[in-house]
């Protein structure tokens, strides 16, 4: 794929970005490079390669997921929390139908 002055031009319109003619001029070769390095990356062989988030590897460190009987921390006192709430409905707080 190949740039020219008018696609530029054109991406500059459409990124509302005020470009002047000798730098849309100066930036068709640049982004003719870019796309042709991506055209590049792109016959590289990956075959095999599993997908990567981040480039150092990552584990999260995962606690239990356990109720415990302090009621400060665990649980058992969903009625107690509820006796706060304006409306309570099936064991959850009731909220507003919000529709706009």
């Amino acid at each position: 794929m190949s740039v020219d002055t008018a696609t530029v031009a054109r991406i500059a319109t459409l990124a509302r970005i005020k470009v002047s003619e000798a730098e849309l001029e100066a930036m068709v070769p640049e982004l003719n490079g870019i796309l042709a390095w991506v055209e590049q990356l792109g016959e590289v062989d990956v075959t095999g390669v599993e997908p990567m988030t981040a480039v150092i590897e990552n584990h999260q460190r995962l606690r239990d997921d356990v109720v415990g009987a302090d009621p400060l921390t665990g649980g058992g006192v969903r009625d107690a929390v509820l006796a706060n709430a304006p409306a309570a409905e099936h064991g959850f707080f009731g909220v507003p139908k919000v529709i706009e």
